[in-house]
């Protein structure tokens, strides 16, 4: 695991939650470079749960934000763990 990461992985998503909802969320915890949320907000597709990849401007970020884990957001209890690929990902396979 890369401990230097700037990124999270966040799963079990509330498939109604927003980009902004975690923007806001995720920003009491550090400056945040990129957030995305897959599938993205303006999906057609029926959602089940969503993943939010955030990258932080400082990587202590990371540590912090990991402390969220099984905090319940909307209705799930999510979950937080660093990101050991230098970027986000620009797309999710999702299965």
């Amino acid at each position: 695991m890369n401990t230097n990461t700037n990124v999270i992985q966040v799963t079990n998503v509330s498939p109604s939650t927003t980009s902004e909802q975690m923007r806001t969320l995720f920003s009491f915890l550090g400056n945040i470079e990129e957030l995305k949320l897959f599938p993205p907000d303006d999906s057609p597709l029926p959602v089940t749960s969503r993943v939010c990849f955030v990258k932080f401007l400082e990587s202590e970020s990371v540590g912090v934000s990991q402390h969220l884990t099984n905090t319940v957001f909307v209705d799930r209890a999510l979950i937080v763990v660093p990101y050991a690929e230098a970027k986000q990902p620009t797309r999710v396979a999702c299965s």
